[in-house]
């Protein structure tokens, strides 16, 4: 029995309709929406004394329902389908004495002037407004413009619908520009299986009198999940939140019925201030054999550990969840900007909405874990937040690492997922005569000023590589002498100081073109300037050329450490401009003949990064690349003359040699830092 129709105009022909109710017989035929699940809204804006208009009735129960638990009762339903009219009058008219059924057209009402306090409409907007053309278009005015004159001031006109955009967009438009309250609230789900996927809004227009002058809009969205509604500040916000939530129920219903070829991510956002809560990635581990108990789990990623690769990369997250052993994990990242009441208050938050992205087959009733590392959710203390004029916004924060060590971290908010500098803090020692806190008393709070920066101690693995590339300069078994250094980017200092202070006779110069990275370091991170170390607010790119042509072959070493502002490059760092061929020919006349450039690369681009490497062959007759575990950073080791070649074992030996000199009595050495270990691995390219 074919009941759709030929063309999308049918939907507004009484004809269609006719044939439609005839073909079906006494079948109820819901659009969308069950009476159980539209009521919780419903009876928020219906009154049982209220006189209640629904158009485009069809043969729906929903004005029965409403009728039968006492919502409301003097309702008039209307539809252009005689054959429909004469059906509900026959199923309704001696039980529902109080609720009529009129043959009508809703385009040309025969109801007088503000009549009704509710008009109601299922999917009847949605049938009538199928495109935009011109035509049809005008029959929705005029559907609007009718519901407008029958309805008094105060009253509502309810749309049930899909609110497909252009749908939404025309409706929000029309009302609002009219002087009237919008509100879209989301209908909760039964949980059932649903003839559709995409998730039903009631839009809720209520009447004012049209204020002369430009008088604001009141636009608001009220998600399934809460009662308060969210202020909207325009249209096009509105329907860009409505289709969020469309887009989120599709995957929703995609994640439930196949496992995740791809890792699937998405941030869940706070109810009050629309700004992302969690971050959640979805991750499907097919070699896990399902049981009873391993379908699936979240695992809550304490706070400030969200960079690790083990947590903020696919293959990290793959591997964990392997090694978790369940089929599906949900890894949960904790934003900066929110506050959380421990596990068991993010438990109590996640646990309804983790499980719309259960598995396929997980057993009725499941009982869901929820993990972590050491089982709490970290610690992270923002010790300031500013935004400079070339970096924009950043935070400097103190967290929790894997132990009891803490570390200070800068991150830009640009790039969030990135830790820009990093620090380990020195646990606080007691000053003299200081007693040592009893075990009774009460525990540092983890606002209290943190110890010292350490300075030993590197954080960075491709920091590490580039001290270790020194061993280039100087003979095979000696410590460099005096060493003329140029750090190109400055972040929190880690590498310059370190250079300065563990190779005694370097004289270090930094360039950094954010002055706002200099009172960062100084203040946050210990830097410090002195006789030995310089730093000059310039862009990079000025500063080498400048110095290439007023002095020649004055640096020992060159470090490159700059990030790139520009996101839509596949490469961070550096900048493309400081790795064209003519800069680094400038480069290359700074370096003395024995010197060594060392760059830190990180580029997701695979041509890109071929190209670039290519350039560096051209200018630079000897190269070596380290490629840094687990990150995307390779450093390259670059020199102005062949004759300096060296295998990775010789390499190795020199860094023994060079680690051997840097390691002298009273002063710290970070036991885990390896210089052999930074350049056995090298390649020659």
């Amino acid at each position: 029995m074919e009941l759709l129709p030929r063309s999308p105009g049918e939907f507004g022909s009484a004809r269609y309709w006719d044939r439609f109710f005839r073909q079906r017989g006494q079948r109820p035929f819901e659009w969308y929406g069950a009476f159980p699940e539209l009521c919780p809204v419903l009876h928020k804006y219906v009154r049982p004394r209220d006189k209640v208009l629904v158009v485009g009735c069809g043969n729906s129960e929903l004005s029965e329902q409403m009728y039968d638990v006492g919502m409301c009762e003097d309702i008039v339903n209307i539809d252009i389908s005689d054959a429909v009219i004469r059906q509900m009058q026959e199923r309704s008219g001696s039980t529902r004495p109080k609720m009529s059924y009129l043959l009508m057209d809703m385009l040309h009402m025969d109801f007088p002037d503000a009549h009704f306090q509710v008009v109601l409409d299922k999917g009847t907007l949605d049938a009538l407004l199928t495109d935009e053309e011109a035509a049809t278009l005008a029959k929705v005015d005029q559907m609007f413009a009718e519901i407008s004159r029958v309805l008094q001031v105060g009253g509502r006109y309810l749309c049930v619908s899909l609110a497909q955009a252009h749908v939404l967009k025309k409706a929000v438009e029309y009302f609002s520009q009219e002087g009237w309250v919008v509100r879209v609230h989301q209908v909760a789900s039964s949980g059932d299986k649903q003839q559709f996927v995409l998730p039903v809004f009631v839009y809720v227009m209520t009447k004012f009198r049209k204020i002369p002058g430009s008088a604001p809009q009141i636009l608001e969205i009220c998600p399934e999940e809460q009662d308060k509604p969210m202020r909207m500040e325009s249209v096009e916000r509105l329907v860009a939140a409505v289709k969020d939530r469309q887009h989120y129920a599709l995957l929703c219903s995609q994640i439930s019925k196949t496992p995740c070829r791809e890792q699937v991510s998405l941030d869940l956002c706070d109810k009050e201030s629309g700004k992302p809560r969690y971050t959640l990635h979805v991750v499907d581990s097919p070699s896990v054999k399902p049981s009873r108990d391993n379908h699936f789990a979240i695992f809550i990623i304490p706070q400030g550990r969200e960079t690790e690769w083990l947590f903020g990369t696919e293959e990290g997250r793959r591997q964990l969840a392997a090694s978790a052993g369940f089929g599906r994990l949900v890894t949960v990242a904790l934003h900066r900007e929110q506050h959380y009441e421990g596990m068991a208050g993010i438990q109590a938050e996640l646990s309804g909405k983790v499980m719309e992205l259960a598995p396929p087959g997980l057993p009725a009733r499941q009982q869901v874990p929820f993990l972590s590392v050491g089982g709490d959710i970290g610690v992270r203390t923002v010790r300031h937040c500013d935004t400079s004029p070339l970096s924009g916004e950043y935070v400097v924060e103190d967290v929790k690492g894997d132990g009891a060590c803490y570390f200070r971290r800068l991150i830009f908010l640009r790039n969030r997922n990135v830790v820009q500098s990093e620090a380990r803090l020195l646990a606080p020692t007691p000053l003299p005569g200081q007693k040592k806190r009893r075990k009774d008393k009460k525990k540092p709070s983890p606002t209290e000023p943190p110890g010292a920066i350490d300075k030993s101690y590197l954080c960075c693995e491709h920091h590490k590589a580039m001290v270790a590339g020194l061993c280039l300069l100087g003979g095979p078994d000696a410590l460099p002498g005096e060493l003329a250094v140029l750090v190109v980017g400055l972040g929190g200092g880690s590498l310059p100081l370190f250079v300065h202070d563990y190779f005694s006779q370097a004289h270090v110069a930094v360039v950094e073109i954010d002055p706002s990275m200099l009172e960062v370091a100084t203040h946050w991170f210990g830097f410090s300037q002195g006789r030995r170390m310089q730093v000059h607010i310039s862009d990079g790119l000025d500063y080498v050329a400048k110095l290439a042509t007023e002095a020649p072959a004055q640096y020992d070493a060159v470090m490159f450490d700059v990030d790139s502002k520009d996101l839509t490059v596949g490469m961070s760092c550096p900048p493309p401009a400081f790795v064209e061929e003519p800069f680094l020919q400038k480069v290359k006349t700074i370096l003395k003949p024995e010197g060594v450039f060392v760059l830190n690369l990180v580029c997701r681009d695979a041509r890109l990064k071929e190209s670039v490497l290519a350039t560096l062959r051209d200018v630079f007759p000897l190269l070596y690349a380290r490629r840094i575990e687990g990150e995307v950073n390779e450093i390259l080791f670059c020199q102005p003359s062949p004759e300096g070649r060296h295998d990775p074992t010789e390499l190795g030996a020199r860094a023994r040699a060079l680690e051997g000199a840097l390691r002298q009595p009273g002063r710290p050495w970070d036991s885990s830092y390896v210089l052999a270990d930074m350049l056995q691995a090298v390649q020659i390219l």
